[in-house]
């Protein structure tokens, strides 16, 4: 009987302390995702070079390209993401892979045109030696009423 009781605490443990994990993990991937948007405004390079793994490739509404094409865009200019205005956030853990959904209105520069667009972007990250990286992130326009299910 004592053999059981300890089994089944021991559980009921190991669940709680996965749980608490997912849910770290979660908050830093969304505060993560955050800091992402500030360091596209700020043309931050070196820190996006770091985030941004080898294999990355990005989605957008003229092309999709790989993680070089994506800094020298970001860095030139030719497209400026001035700022992203956050309106809801969704996150959803598969073991050492992420899946976070961004409502967003983004003001962004390109080309030399101010534009401002509502998009639902879906970023994939993986954990690589302990860390994030954005393997993947695709922007699809959506009407400002478009909703995230939870």
């Amino acid at each position: 009987m004592k053999t059981l009781l300890f089994s089944l605490v021991s559980i009921l443990l190991s669940v709680q302390i996965v749980h608490a994990q997912v849910a770290k993990d979660q908050q830093t991937l969304t505060l993560l995702s955050k800091a992402k948007w500030q360091w596209m405004a700020d043309k931050n390079v070196d820190k996006l070079d770091r985030l941004f793994h080898k294999e990355s490739k990005f989605v957008h509404m003229s092309g999709t390209w790989k993680k070089a094409r994506e800094l020298e865009i970001i860095e030139s200019g030719s497209i400026w993401y001035k700022q992203a205005d956050v309106h809801d956030v969704a996150v959803e853990m598969i073991n050492d892979t992420a899946i976070l959904w961004n409502r967003i209105t983004l003001k962004a520069v390109v080309r030399g045109n101010e534009v401002s667009n509502e998009f639902t972007v879906t970023e994939v990250y993986v954990k690589n030696k302990g860390d994030w990286q954005l393997l993947n992130l695709t922007f699809s326009k959506v009407r400002d009423t478009h909703k995230i299910a939870h």
